[in-house]
This record gives structure tokens, C-alpha cells and sequence, in this order.
């Protein structure tokens, strides 16, 4: 299957100030319940990853092995949303930059957008990075993911530091929380893209 050439513009936004958070509300009715993931599990690690991201384009760790998964999670920090007693979202926070806490993934399962979770999570998210003791909280977004995601992490008080845009090759459809799977919700969509071939065809 060919892949298309897209331009992606990727933002970098930053706190640096605790007092910058404008923190939003938990959404109504029953109230989702956040755990942090203290124990590494690749297994669980990998679930998240490609449950939230596969309608995004998050491809960078679907070749991890075993071992690289318990690594990272063992040097980060995984928190999990549950509501009604199912994973609805996840957060990681990486501290391994001293003065830095990157809000490093952060997103919820395609069931669960649109149900005003993620102005609570971001929220979350940035409260616990802020008690990690960092000079800044920082993360990064792109055209590639939600729409609401930049939106929302403006609405929280993050600041694009940088932006850049670099054009990208990418499949004409996201991946999909597993081989075949076509997940419902929202998902990316290529703008502007123009079809390269697959590598064989260019070579």
C-alpha cells in the first residue's frame, strides 16, 4: 500500500510557572477514578499506547520489544483514567531531563472522547508533574493528532515555546489499536497529502 506526504506542524507548549494552570472540572455525572500504574507492565504500557494512539498515528513503539517497554516504564510515570471500571484515558510523565517534566503521551480510548474527560485529565496530568518539582512542565503536539488536543492545553495554560513544520510519510490510514482493527471516533485524516508510492515503487 502506497503512503502518502503530509506536512505536519508540530507545536512544543510549556508551563513554567504552577500558578499558569487553569485547571478544569471533573465532567458530570460519575467520577472517573485515576491510578497510577506503580508496578511496570509492558503489557498494559503497550494497551495504552496503541488503544489511544491508533487512530492518531502513534507508530514510534509498535516495533518495542519486551524489554524496551519495561524500561521506559520503569523510568516514567503511567497514570490510567477509569471510569464505569474501564480505562478511558492514560497520562505519562517523563523527569529524566533534570528542571523537566514532559507530559511525554496523553489521550483517551476513542469510546470515551467527547464526554469532557480531557480538560479533567490534562489537569491531573499537570498537577502531578508540578509535585515532581520541575522548573517547567512542557509537551508536544501536532496536526496529526486530536483537534482538541491543542486547544485544550492552551485552555489549561500551556504556551507554545516552538513550532515547526517537516514533511512526514505516513500510511493513508492510521494503524488502528491492532493489525486490522478499525477503531470508531475520531481519527487523523491526511490534508494536502499527495501519494509517494511504498519505498519499493520509489526505488
Amino acid at each position: 500500500m502506497g503512503h502518502v506526504l503530509v506536512d505536519v506542524t508540530t507545536w512544543n507548549l510549556e508551563m513554567t510557572e504552577r500558578a499558569q494552570l487553569c485547571p478544569a472540572p471533573a465532567p458530570e455525572g460519575e467520577a472517573p477514578v485515576l491510578v497510577q500504574a506503580r508496578r511496570p507492565a509492558p503489557e498494559l504500557g503497550r494497551f495504552l499506547y496503541t488503544a489511544v494512539g491508533g487512530n492518531w498515528y502513534w507508530t514510534d513503539r509498535l516495533g518495542w520489544t519486551y524489554q524496551q517497554w519495561a524500561e521506559r516504564m520503569a523510568g516514567t510515570e503511567t497514570w490510567v483514567a477509569y471510569l464505569e471500571g474501564t480505562p478511558a484515558g492514560y497520562f505519562e510523565l517523563d523527569a529524566s531531563v533534570p528542571g523537566d517534566v514532559e507530559i511525554a503521551y496523553f489521550g483517551l480510548l476513542p469510546a470515551f472522547v467527547g464526554r469532557g474527560l480531557g480538560g479533567w485529565l490534562l489537569t491531573c496530568a499537570i498537577e502531578r508533574a508540578w509535585e515532581l518539582g520541575p522548573e517547567r512542565v512542557w509537551v508536544h503536539t501536532c496536526t496529526l493528532d486530536g483537534a482538541a488536543a491543542l486547544r485544550n492545553y492552551r485552555a489549561r495554560g500551556m504556551r507554545i515555546c516552538r513550532e515547526e513544520t517537516l514533511p512526514q510519510e505516513l500510511p493513508p490510514e492510521p494503524p488502528g489499536p491492532w493489525p486490522g482493527a478499525t477503531a470508531p471516533g475520531p481519527r487523523a485524516r491526511p490534508a494536502g497529502a499527495s501519494d509517494v508510492g511504498t519505498a519499493a515503487q520509489r526505488e
